[in-house]
């Protein structure tokens, strides 16, 4: 604590989200005021009979908020072992300080929800005819051409309990299938009332794979740390089908017969069926899921599992790293480079760096995994601050696809003017002959925000910051180009400045448009569409993949949901349409965004034993992210575009601090990032005075690298009726942008505001 300013600390003696908002104030003895910090565990007394209970700091302040006359004193910091509790409190003090938010915030981040959990109703197909009799139905269905029928029967073969969701979601499977089989005697429905895991499997054989050399390497070196006491953060660069998911097992079954738990993070859009099928054939009732699908009380009964020592391993999305376990060993995080391990609520923590610090905080080992690592991954192994490990060679059979790289402008300038290259249109047309499938992605990311000439492919930029400018079509700023790093502004021209060609334009192809063309090309083509229209109900993702997969489909149409990891046997090619439209978002890692979705794209074809093939659409053929992803060449990528974030002073060579600005009132919100931007400043300056904000320490200033960039409005300037700003800070050391975080904090505290909101993005992934 500094000086003798603050004598109060608010403090929660129950760690539930219903009393989360509900703090009681404690004065601060005097020889605790040096010691005592938020996220401390303290004593306390309570209630008329002032019993002795444990408590939580969650804000000291020299303000005291009821009559001092009757506040109690907290008696003295507790004792005792560190508990599952404690570190979660700890945790969420870190978040709280590293990411900007209140303390109740981050304890609702990393908190499982208090809740009466009713017993859940949980059920299972189970097969109740011999494996003989399933194969012989199975080969009934086919006959007859019972293509959902037949993919379930194919299931059944193997396994003699299926998840009753996944029957309906997963496998696209209605319940009339369902009832005409259990007519026939084949399987039946058993319902069972219980607190337990979401998903249940029979034992199934596992078909274990032997490790190769390399595979080894990687297992051999994590362990050797772990038992010698020096757990560490490790990346795994393997392309794909290289081999990760088994490198992560053996890992995960090492650490568990160690006697600790393993929390595997995966993104939400690659929880599949498989996956998650080949932790459930290893560890059995040991291994549970946290997802969005599952309710409240679902998610708190997991946890309470976890806490409990029921399970040993937690599969789930980025909310899964919070798992209550009394002893974690390792952390896997898998397609690390993934932007959904960052939240975009407050606090707007990144899952890796609250991974490496939940690490910290139990000793234990964090794995990284990834084809296309992110660039701040790779750096710091680069750097030394992660361990490097690198699978090159494929064990999972096929060949990397061959790439066919079409310069649009050159379709344009032959009088093809269809959303398809004369190359895709004849690469389509000889696998709808063959019978085999082709995947057609459209790279929308970031579609509708920059204007581009379709005869040069010039791009719309900002002179000052080298990103593409946003089109405002509508409202007051109709027809004007707009920058939203340094609100730069320009009317937007009729004609291409560059080559003087009509052809200038946002891009407005979808998906729906797509498919229409596709269907006047090839009349009887079977088509299948995925993006956030046709994926808006329950198990609509899955069962769309399903079809698919069950060959319901020639072709499957979609956004970049299509193309995150899945594996499709049958698919021999890969049409990327307009694959540098996410080159020209106005953001800083639109070349990182772009190679790693166009190496994914390419990715998913030939993956069978029949070679595919892929096409990339694109007006900038030359441009090295482009390049790159077609040769699956990460280390070439890496190379170019390190040297463009060095230049720029750009994450992961600098720090970025997003301060954001959400008001009511256009004006007062403006109003409000110009003084927070000013602050700042003069605080980099060293001369911040106290008409706007006091230095937290007279005489110390902030680097002179640091950099302000705006305020300016943000992307998207107005959602509904609530407008945004947003202004960036710059550093090398991101403990400095902590520094100016906690000055505006205070500043924004002083205020005392009603009708704005102010948040904090470090390091953002998506700028808004």
């Amino acid at each position: 604590m500094e000086g003798m300013k603050k004598y109060y600390a608010d403090v929660i003696v129950d760690i539930s989200h219903e009393k989360l908002d509900r703090p009681f104030q404690y004065r601060i003895p005097e020889k605790l005021r040096e010691e005592l910090e938020t996220g401390a565990c303290v004593t306390v007394p309570f209630g008329n009979g002032n019993k002795l209970l444990k408590g939580y700091v969650v804000g000291i302040g020299d303000v005291c908020k009821y009559d001092p006359a009757r506040m109690k004193e907290i008696r003295g910091m507790a004792q005792g072992g560190v508990g599952v509790e404690d570190r979660m409190i700890a945790l969420a003090g870190w978040i709280r300080k590293n990411y900007g938010s209140t303390m109740i915030q981050a304890l609702k981040v990393v908190l499982p929800a208090k809740r009466s959990v009713k017993r859940l109703e949980h059920r299972t197909l189970q097969r109740i005819m011999g494996r003989e009799e399933i194969i012989s139905l199975l080969g009934e269905s086919r006959r007859r051409r019972q293509v959902a029928k037949e993919r379930l029967l194919q299931e059944l073969v193997d396994q003699e309990a299926i998840p009753y969701e996944w029957v309906t979601g997963k496998l696209g499977v209605s319940s009339q299938t369902v009832k005409s089989l259990e007519r026939a005697g084949a399987v039946k429905v058993v319902s069972t009332q219980a607190f337990r895991n979401p998903i249940r499997l029979a034992n199934v054989e596992e078909q274990r794979k032997r490790l190769s050399n390399a595979q080894m390497r990687v297992v051999d070196e994590v362990l050797a740390d772990f038992d010698n006491g020096h757990p560490d953060t490790y990346l795994l660069h393997g392309i794909t089908g290289s081999g990760k998911t088994e490198v992560y097992m053996q890992l995960v079954s090492e650490i568990v017969g160690r006697g600790r738990q393993a929390i595997v993070l995966i993104p939400e859009i690659a929880l599949t069926y498989q996956t998650l099928l080949r932790f459930y054939t290893r560890f059995g009732d040991r291994v549970s899921i946290l997802n969005s699908n599952l309710s409240s009380g679902e998610k708190y009964d997991q946890c309470e599992r976890a806490r409990n020592g029921e399970i040993d391993v937690i599969i789930g999305p980025r909310s899964a790293l919070f798992t209550p376990f009394p002893k974690v060993g390792l952390i896997i995080i898998d397609e690390e480079h993934e932007g959904s391990y960052k939240s975009e609520a407050s606090p707007k923590y990144h899952a890796r760096e609250a991974a490496i610090e939940v690490a910290r905080l139990h000793g234990a080992s964090v794995l990284l995994g990834s084809a296309t690592p992110s660039l701040e991954a790779y750096y710091r192994a680069e750097m030394g601050e992660y361990k490097l490990f690198t699978l090159k060679e494929r064990l999972t059979g096929g060949q990397l696809p061959k790439v066919h790289t079409v310069d649009l402008r050159q379709e344009l300038r032959a009088g093809n003017r269809s959303i398809f290259s004369r190359k895709l249109q004849e690469l389509l047309a000889d696998r709808l002959s063959k019978g085999e499938q082709s995947i057609l992605f459209l790279n929308r990311r970031g579609y509708a925000g920059f204007v581009s000439c379709r005869a040069c492919g010039h791009v719309m930029k900002c002179p000052h910051c080298d990103v593409s400018l946003s089109e405002h079509g509508s409202g007051p700023g109709r027809g004007v180009l707009m920058c939203h790093y340094c609100g730069y502004q320009e009317p937007k021209p009729q004609t291409c400045p560059k080559c003087a060609s009509k052809y200038i334009s946002g891009f407005k192809a979808g998906t729906q448009q797509i498919e229409e063309k596709l269907r006047e090309m090839f009349p009887t083509v079977r088509t299948l569409r995925m993006d956030a229209d046709t994926t808006r109900t329950k198990d609509s993702y899955e069962r769309i993949l399903s079809a698919f997969m069950g060959g319901e489909a020639d072709v499957l149409i979609g956004t970049q949901m299509i193309v995150k990891g899945h594996d499709f046997p049958k698919v021999t090619l890969v049409g990327v349409l307009a694959a540098d439209l996410s080159l020209s978002v106005g953001d800083y890692r639109a070349g990182e965004k772009t190679f790693q979705l166009l190496t994914q794209a390419v990715g998913r074809a030939g993956r069978g034993t029949v070679p595919g093939e892929a096409v990339i659409q694109t007006y900038q053929p030359e441009h090295y992210a482009v390049v790159h992803a077609a040769a699956q060449n990460y280390e070439g990528f890496y190379g170019e575009e390190i040297i463009y974030r060095e230049m720029m002073g750009y994450p992961p060579v600098s720090h970025m601090l997003a301060v954001q600005i959400f008001g009511k009132d256009q004006e007062r919100g403006h109003m409000l990032a110009d003084a927070l931007a000013s602050l700042t400043r003069r605080y980099c300056d060293g001369s911040a005075d106290s008409k706007v904000g006091q230095c937290p320490q007279e005489g110390r200033k902030v680097p002179p690298e640091v950099q302000v960039i705006g305020p300016a409005p943000a992307s998207i300037g107005r959602i509904n009726d609530i407008f945004r700003f947003v202004f960036y800070v710059k550093c090398p050391k991101y403990d400095k942008l902590v520094e100016i975080k906690d000055l505006l904090e205070e500043e924004v505290q002083k205020r005392q505001l009603t009708y704005e909101l102010v948040q904090f993005d470090f390091n953002p992934v998506n700028t808004m």
